[in-house]
């Protein structure tokens, strides 16, 4: 059944004076049919009236979408600058809300738009407007919205039409902030790197447990974030925003990750958050990141409602607490940049635990009615409180010695613009040059054997250091290291970083030989090859007294002399990059 758009045009004659123009505005669905999201044109029409109605509004387009439709970027602003070096000048902080990332949970869509208009017509807002600059980002999943439906959300209650998880490309943009192999990721790091936003919303419908809790939230690991901005989030801000949430009737949990079957089980982790994700990437950028994830067997209307109260509460505490959190965001910036040594790797603390009130079901396993089989059954009939684990503590699994700058060849052009999409800043040797540098040879590594997101992602990669003088040619590309996208520049370009640029496949052309040999020439060569360096004779024959496999095969002879000659292709698994130490 197709969604019967509306439009509702109204007059508002807001309570706050000049604030806001005698004009009229769009009508929000929602607040018609508590089932209801709006469509993608409904939601463009609204903000485009809320920026006639309002002068302290300005809306405009931003970028592109793989749907051939642009990103809209909605900026509210009370000093009516709309530009992001005056707000910085005058101390504002910047609140960032993304919302449909995955259009099939739209409920931040309409709570942005409750939220846009509660704010300009209520006057007790304006304080918190004073020292905030807050940009929205209305439908990002343009091509999810428009392929509208009632059927793919399965597991969730609402609303009776809705969105599509995967974008016009069917790529998960949640997956795509790393790779940006969609037009929208260009265009929202590109947007995200304009505003440097300090605090960041990226609002979801949940998949998984039922509880009782209308809305969980994922923030920003604690561990991955600077010390000081890490125990700030943890101690301070999060505790603010729960405790406001309570008062508004919402009892939050963090997101149920859950470690067994159900939470009350082993216990609930904090999100894996890879900067591939939103609460990732926002990280490399030092912004506080949230990720709340209403719960998707609640109605859609109390989704749309506790998340249009989170944003309100994340504006309260964003305000008050502004110049903190932009000292503490100066801080770690400056952190990272005296780091020499950075991590790249964190693992699950499973070590250590605390104690959190989760209010759920009792769960059992029932018989099967359509199954021969056992399912997993939530007793809403056994509610329940109580303490459960949280696993809330990362530690840092792997390093990295930070060089004074990466060399890339300019070959490998789709690297490049993604780092200047993020603001890295970088120039290009003006002459062929021979440079001293480390360079890595990819030792191993894992694939994917199913695509993931477009790609056959590569995972536990292992690398070994060579130092060598390398050409590097002129127009070719150097990145310092200190510059503010510091975190940035080194987790996307170390290989064994989870979220590399090699990992997403941009660099696999060195991972296939281009030349080899044939077995009935090489026999000559490899001949000669022993007896002119005694060191690899004595190498191959103690490879085939210790192999008993190498030693029955007469190919795989011939190959390790290859490999240990002249002959051999050195680019095989070089990793292009140079650093440069000095």
């Amino acid at each position: 059944m197709k969604h019967l758009a509306f439009v509702v045009i109204f007059f508002i004659l807001f309570s706050c004076g000049s604030r806001v123009k005698n004009a009229k505005v769009e009508g929000i669905p929602f607040n018609k049919e508590a089932n209801t999201t709006s469509t993608f044109m409904e939601t463009r029409s609204f903000y485009q009236s809320l920026d006639k109605a309002s002068k302290y509004v300005e809306t405009s387009d931003y970028g592109m979408t793989d749907a051939g439709h642009p990103l809209q970027e909605v900026i509210i602003d009370i000093d009516r600058d709309f530009d992001v070096e005056k707000s910085r000048k005058k101390g504002k902080l910047v609140l960032f809300v993304n919302n449909g990332i995955h259009a099939g949970e739209p409920c931040g869509v309409d709570a942005s738009m409750l939220f846009a208009k509660e704010i300009l017509r209520d006057k007790s807002y304006t304080a918190f407007l004073e020292n905030v600059v807050i940009v929205i980002v209305p439908l990002y999943n343009v091509g999810g919205a428009l392929n509208r439906n009632s059927f793919t959300r399965a597991n969730q209650n609402g609303p009776k039409e809705h969105g599509f998880r995967g974008n016009a490309k069917n790529l998960d943009l949640n997956r795509d902030f790393i790779k940006c192999d969609s037009k929208n990721a260009q265009s929202l790091n590109q947007l995200f790197v304009k505003w440097m936003p300090d605090v960041f919303i990226d609002t979801h419908t949940s998949n998984g447990a039922d509880y009782q809790h209308i809305i969980t939230l994922i923030a920003t690991q604690k561990d991955k974030l600077a010390p000081a901005q890490g125990l700030y989030l943890d101690l301070e801000f999060l505790p603010q925003v729960y405790s406001n949430m309570l008062q508004d009737g919402y009892e939050m949990s963090p997101y149920v990750y859950s470690i067994g079957s159900t939470p009350e089980e082993k216990g609930i982790a904090a999100f894996p958050d890879l900067a591939r994700y939103s609460s990732g990437y926002a990280a490399l950028h030092h912004s506080l990141s949230f990720m709340p994830e209403t719960h998707m067997l609640k109605t859609f209307e109390e989704r749309v409602k506790s998340t249009e109260a989170l944003l309100i509460r994340m504006l309260e505490v964003s305000s008050k607490n502004a110049d903190r959190i932009l000292s503490i965001k100066k801080e770690a910036q400056e952190y990272y940049m005296n780091l020499q040594e950075v991590p790249l790797k964190w693992t699950l603390d499973e070590s250590f635990s605390k104690k959190i009130n989760f209010q759920g079901y009792e769960a059992r396993k029932i018989e099967s009615k359509v199954t021969n089989g056992e399912r997993l059954f939530y007793d809403r009939e056994k509610p329940y409180t109580k303490e459960i684990d949280l696993y809330n503590d990362f530690s840092v699994s792997e390093t990295v010695q930070v060089p004074e700058s990466y060399i890339i060849p300019q070959a490998y052009s789709e690297v490049i613009e993604r780092l200047q999409w993020n603001g890295v800043e970088m120039e290009q040797l003006e002459k062929d040059e021979e440079i001293n540098v480390e360079m890595y040879y990819i030792d191993s590594y894992e694939t994917r054997k199913t695509a993931y997101e477009s790609h056959y992602l590569h995972y536990n990669t292992t690398v070994r250091t060579v130092y060598k003088k390398q050409l590097f040619r002129k127009g070719d590309y150097v990145v310092k290291v200190g510059q503010a996208q510091k975190r940035y520049i080194v987790e996307t370009l170390e290989p064994s970083a989870p979220d590399s640029y090699f990992n997403w496949n941009f660099f696999d052309g060195i991972l296939m030989q281009k030349e080899h040999f044939s077995s009935y020439v090489f026999e000559d060569i490899a001949e000669e090859l022993l007896k002119k360096d005694p060191e690899l004779k004595r190498r191959y024959e103690a490879k085939k007294e210790q192999d008993e496999v190498f030693a029955n095969n007469s190919y795989a002879q011939l190959n390790f002399i290859y490999k240990n000659s002249p002959y051999y292709e050195y680019t095989h698994n070089l990793y292009p990059v140079g650093r440069v130490m000095e």
